[in-house]
């Protein structure tokens, strides 16, 4: 099976955040990602994914103003600046918890903002981070996020348009993330997609479509992508990142072994 790491913005929100990271060492997890580790001191962090016997897996660079609606901010031409102070500070982050993957949000386009301007500028953005996360050895994620539901005007809605915008950086450390619910909303037709992506995918998200709850709970033969996974070689991260439909040590079940199976 896929190496699992849980998602402590999104999982055993029943508890305090600080924690969740032994609540998810007790389900079974073996690594841990969030949206942002800013609100927190890096040794805290550290010290908690250490007690924990945790990897952690994956967070977000600075999205803007988050809690006022932006989603990133790699694609505005006018916030250049902010962007690659958001990257130092993730680097520093990144260090200090051992994280070797961060993740670009793109933002949400404005209607003042060509298309044209918009790639342009996340391409030098994404490119600037790249040279910068190289030497620490840290990989930049693009994640692709549904802009039907959940984030419209998101401006990387699709696998496809990241792929061709990673292409043009031109940079051996930038791949995709791939979330397996925007993806079902966005393309559908995912076994045959992923695997086509596969050998540019840095990291995995899942939960199930419709809802973003657990695996099992909607229309994606979850088992089926793991096998095909698994046949694929792939060896990179695969984050639960879904909203429990109820308590989420009830939610777990989709991880037993024995729920693992070909069903093609």
């Amino acid at each position: 099976m896929p190496r699992f790491a849980a998602n402590l913005s999104m999982l055993f929100t029943e508890l305090p955040f600080l924690e969740r990271f032994s609540a998810a060492r007790d389900a079974g997890f073996s690594g841990v990602e969030y949206l942002f580790p800013y609100e927190w001191p890096p040794q805290e962090l550290a010290a908690l994914l250490k007690e924990n016997g945790l990897v952690q897996v994956l967070f977000n660079l600075p999205p803007g103003d988050w809690n006022a609606g932006e989603r990133g901010i790699a694609c505005l031409p006018d916030r250049v600046d902010e962007f690659r102070q958001g990257v130092e500070k993730a680097i520093a982050y990144a260090k200090a918890l051992g994280c070797h993957q961060l993740n670009c949000l793109a933002g949400l386009k404005p209607a003042t903002v060509s298309d044209e301007q918009a790639r342009d500028t996340l391409i030098a953005n994404l490119v600037w981070a790249a040279d910068r996360l190289e030497p620490h050895g840290i990989t930049l994620m693009v994640e692709a996020i549904n802009s039907r539901i959940d984030m419209p005007g998101f401006f990387m809605d699709t696998s496809r348009r990241v792929l061709d915008v990673i292409r043009a950086t031109r940079r051996d450390n930038i791949k995709l993330q791939y979330d397996l619910y925007h993806m079902q909303i966005m393309e559908g037709d995912l076994i045959r997609t992923l695997t086509a992506a596969l050998e540019s995918v840095g990291h995995i998200q899942i939960a199930d479509n419709p809802g973003r709850h657990e695996p099992g709970t909607g229309e994606i033969a979850f088992a089926n992508i793991f096998k095909v996974l698994d046949d694929l070689g792939y060896a990179g991260w695969v984050s639960a990142e879904y909203r429990p439909s109820g308590l989420t040590r009830d939610s777990l079940d989709w991880m037993r072994p024995s729920l693992y199976v070909d069903r093609r």
